[in-house]
């Protein structure tokens, strides 16, 4: 009834997060054959994604090894574009310039010398996958296959944490629309993998869990920037664990993983900005120069296309849009730590999902691909079927339509909300879209966690996890001493 057992033990209600030195009741998600066949459905979708994206390439091309004929009105009239292939000119990747140490950005915002548009470790890879290719499609192809193993690892570790819930990255038709749209499995991967060493690197203490998870965000931030948002969750999930019976904040724990992050971060830059100050720079002055326009994709854009011309509004847009994101984190980490208080674990997966939300609703820049980042929070967050099925058919009708509609402009045909279904689904899509991401801002922070669900045989739940007595020291009551001190911190 108060969440003990009659045995003195906590209940199976009790929380599994935080684990150590547990292995025989270690939580655990899928047996072997279980994720073999979780990563065989994952690999289905990734061939489908590559063969959905290798519409668009040949049967011939040009002496810059672009596909030929009609590239560009294939890539938006058959619904197969992919900024992977797109970029295979414009950035000197098909003269396999290695990225930003030669480079730069001139006055009109062009980059040149080998410099793109995204952090290094994704500037390293995009160049790894131009290698050996001399055409856009060689390059799709050998960058389909370097970051295959991720959207792997990616579903592996999902069902590790949090059973067969982990079709929903395996089977999603994101992945199929946009595993390959962009290089976004890495940074998925970084983001997931974190999730995974938290909760189930079981024989390390949870400060030694959290600095490697920090590391692997720092690594995220370097390959696409988002998981940095994670870190300020994470460091107070640490600092609220505390440690000793007086249960004080674990302050050094806390900046332990900050400086982690922050650390493997500067870590991972600090070659290219020695290399070549300027090339790096530009990567990060492009991203700061971006307006709201067509090319954003973002409510921003649709909500006052009117005005985007305007050199005032870019400049509102350049201020409101942060302080609004900034916004949203802090009302999400609020919420989280109101939960602390009534809970006594921090919901930092949940305030992570939040975060992402804020950050995907109010960004000036708001790409297809981004999804991939929200699918595996689907998966390891409790909200409704319903939030999750109507956030994906959203997605679809937006990933669809919004190329249909480029099509359509770029052929001087129709395209208004009038003229056809096209423009009435990318509306649908983009508004739809928004409205979901305000109410899973809500939901995420009103939910649990899926990733202590399951029990040590798989995904039934029918034995939880100890908390570690000897990391956290909470008193346990028994019928005879009557001491109810650990009631709070460890009843849901």
């Amino acid at each position: 009834m108060g969440g003990y057992g009659t045995q003195g033990c906590p209940s199976p209600r009790y929380r599994t997060g935080g684990v150590i030195g547990i292995s025989a009741r270690t939580t655990r998600g899928l047996t072997i054959s279980g994720l073999v066949a979780l990563c065989m459905f994952t690999a289905l979708a990734l061939a489908l994604g590559y063969a959905n994206k290798a519409r668009c390439t040949g049967p011939l091309y040009d002496e810059w090894g672009r596909s030929e004929p009609a590239y560009q009105e294939r890539a938006y009239g058959d619904v197969c574009y992919s900024d992977i292939q797109n970029l295979w000119i414009g950035r000197d990747i098909d003269r396999h310039v290695f990225p930003y140490v030669n480079g730069g950005i001139a006055a009109d915002g062009t980059l040149y010398g080998g410099v793109v548009e995204y952090p290094v470790l994704t500037g390293v890879l995009i160049w790894l996958g131009a290698m050996f290719a001399h055409t856009d499609a060689g390059f799709l192809a050998a960058s389909a296959l370097l970051m295959t193993p991720f959207g792997l690892a990616v579903a592996w570790w999902l069902g590790r944490l949090s059973g067969w819930r982990a079709l929903l990255w395996a089977l999603s038709p994101p992945l199929v629309l946009y595993a390959f749209h962009n290089w976004d499995l890495p940074v998925v991967a970084c983001a997931a993998g974190a999730v995974f060493v938290v909760h189930r690197w079981t024989s390390a203490s949870l400060r030694r869990r959290a600095t490697a998870a920090a590391v692997l965000f720092g690594l995220g931030f370097a390959l696409k920037l988002y998981p940095a948002l994670f870190v300020l969750p994470l460091a107070l999930y640490v600092l609220t664990e505390g440690r000793g019976e007086a249960r004080r904040f674990d302050v050094r724990g806390a900046l332990q993983v900050v400086g982690a992050a922050v650390g493997t971060a500067v870590l991972a830059n600090l070659p290219f900005m020695l290399a070549g100050f300027g090339g790096w720079l530009a990567s990060f002055d492009f991203q700061s120069r971006r307006q709201v326009d067509i090319s954003t994709n973002s409510v921003w854009y649709w909500g006052f296309r009117h005005w985007t011309d305007s050199e005032g509004f870019q400049s509102a847009m350049g201020v409101v849009s942060p302080l609004l994101i900034l916004l949203s984190f802090a009302v999400a980490c609020a919420v989280g730590w109101l939960r602390y208080e009534r809970a006594g674990t921090y919901p930092w997966i949940q305030v992570s999902a939040a975060m992402l939300c804020g950050f995907l609703l109010l960004h000036k820049v708001h790409s297809p691909q981004y999804t991939l980042w929200l699918l595996p929070f689907f998966v390891l967050v409790s909200v409704r079927w319903g939030w999750i099925v109507a956030y994906l058919v959203a997605d679809v009708a937006m990933g669809i339509s919004i190329f249909r509609w480029f099509y359509l402009n770029m052929s001087g045909l129709p395209g208004g909300i009038h003229d056809g279904f096209t423009a009435q689904a990318l509306m649908i899509g983009v508004w739809g879209r928004a409205a979901l991401l305000v109410g899973l801002f809500v939901a995420f922070l009103a939910a649990r966690s899926t990733v202590d669900d399951l029990g040590p045989g798989g995904p039934s739940g029918a034995a939880r996890a100890l908390p570690d007595l000897a990391d956290h020291d909470v008193p346990i009551s028994t019928p005879g001493n009557g001491d109810q001190r650990g009631r709070s911190r460890w009843a849901r």
